[in-house]
């Protein structure tokens, strides 16, 4: 039994809120319910058979908001199959229960610790090179990259069900969120180095030095095990105050 397109697309669209009725109960099970609520229209039409399904999905439920996409995707699957009798109700809650805790992890690592650090570093140094249109530029293309994931996500759920799990090991995500940690490391020297040069007035080869300095101590941090937001705060607060530091020194000089 399929679901009709112009459905995915509410559920989907419900999906960008499901953190909106956040309770420290169930935390995010309102929102969840929510979004798969036009699903399980479509799948019951019996108001007795849609009520019991929407019950089902009333229990705790937790997850990184962008990745809970494909755990909607493939509770959907489930169901739509539980429509047509080939499996029980529980399928859904147990694809729920076992994917919400590993997505969670994995979503928080590439997009809160990676992603997001990385287009804030871009924002900032933009800023400082071209003005406010690449803090905008910035938000555009962060948006941009994690609709087209959580699109995708949903859609392969949707489709695939338990195979979606393969497709998400494909896209080595912790490898790539250790790369852009990286970038954003780079990207915060390079934003205090020329903060720190419009700090002394002029360039020169000691704000150069310390920026390159700070940076390579924050690289340095990370591939030890540092904290990466705490690292770029550090560096960005170390560079900041040698700034106004060499700036009363060049000034007084």
């Amino acid at each position: 039994m399929k679901v009709r397109s112009s459905t995915l697309a509410r559920c989907f669209w419900r999906s960008l809120f499901i953190q909106a009725t956040w309770n420290r109960r169930g935390l995010q099970n309102l929102g969840f319910a929510y979004c798969i609520e036009p699903a399980l229209r479509d799948l019951y039409p019996d108001p007795e058979a849609h009520r019991e399904a929407l019950r089902r999905h009333i229990g705790f439920f937790n997850c990184h908001p962008y990745t809970a996409a494909a755990i909607l995707g493939g509770a959907i699957f489930h169901e739509a199959r539980t429509a047509e009798g080939t499996e029980p109700p529980t399928a859904s809650l147990a694809y729920k229960q076992t994917l919400q805790g590993p997505l969670a992890a994995l979503g928080d690592g590439f997009f809160w610790t990676a992603l997001r650090p990385l287009f804030g570093a871009l924002a900032a140094l933009g800023a400082l090179v071209i003005g406010w249109p690449a803090i905008v530029a910035a938000l555009v293309l962060y948006n941009l990259i994690h609709l087209v994931l959580r699109i995708g996500l949903f859609r392969d759920g949707y489709l695939k069900g338990d195979a979606m799990i393969g497709d998400i090991a494909r896209l080595s995500l912790p490898l790539v969120a250790e790369r852009l940690r990286a970038a954003g490391a780079v990207l915060c020297g390079l934003s205090g180095g020329l903060l720190l040069a419009r700090g002394v007035g002029h360039f020169s080869i000691v704000p150069a030095a310390i920026a390159a300095g700070a940076a390579a101590l924050g690289y340095w941090a990370l591939g030890r095990g540092a904290r990466l937001l705490p690292t770029m705060y550090a560096v960005i607060l170390a560079v900041t105050s040698l700034a106004l530091v060499a700036s009363r020194w060049y000034g007084s000089s």
